[in-house]
Order: structure tokens, then sequence, then C-alpha cells
């Protein structure tokens, strides 16, 4: 019963990320806006290239080495959202996006972990 909720989420959340990083690298002022650090430079092209590998290691893993492997991904790959959280606060961001956005999804994707680990 948990497997398709553990797969959607799974799916959901690197489809999301590689849109993000598509998004950083073809309108990146705007997702600079959305991530809580205005800006501009190459910063933003960086996080555009390291969102979208991130969503393809994710749906790679995801369909060639099964849940496990995936749920370990997950489990380390949360660490990225945790380090945006702590980004957007000290770089003068607020704290609504640093926690209603980053740390809100560092939860979402320790959850897809453990429903991964579950199947």
């Amino acid at each position: 019963m948990l497997t398709p909720l553990a797969y959607g989420l799974a799916i959901v959340l690197n489809l999301f990320i590689l849109f993000i990083g598509a998004r950083f690298l073809l309108q990146p002022i705007p997702s600079a806006v959305g991530y809580g650090v205005p800006g501009t430079g190459a910063y933003l092209t960086v996080k555009g290239v390291r969102d979208a590998t991130y969503g393809l290691v994710g749906l790679a893993l995801l369909a060639f080495a099964g849940p496990t492997a995936e749920a370990w991904y997950m489990l380390v790959v949360a660490l990225a959202p945790f380090g945006d959280t702590v980004i957007v606060l000290r770089n003068g961001g607020t704290k609504a996006t640093a926690f209603g956005i980053h740390f809100a999804t560092a939860v979402v994707v320790l959850i897809s972990a453990a429903l991964l680990f579950a199947v």
C-alpha cells in the first residue's frame, strides 16, 4: 500500500527539483527571488545545474537501482534544502521563505526517504 505513495512522492520531488534547476537556468533572476536571496551572477547558473542534476540522479536511481538506493539518496540529499534554509537566513532572506520553502522541503524529502525505506 505504501509503494505507490513512496514511488509517487519520490518521482514528484525529483521532477520538481529538475524543474527548479531548469527554471534557474532559463529565468535566473525570478528564480533567485523565489529562492529567498535575490541576486545575479554565476551562482544562479550553478544552482540550476546542481538542482537539475539532483533531479536526474534521483530519477535514475529510482528507475535503475530501486527504492532502497533512492531512499539513501533522499536521506543524503535532504542536506541541500537544510543548507538552503541556513543560506537564506544568513543572507537577509525571510524566515517565512527559509522555513516555509526550504526547511519544509527538507522535511518532505526525509518523509520520502522513510516511505522508500518502508517499501
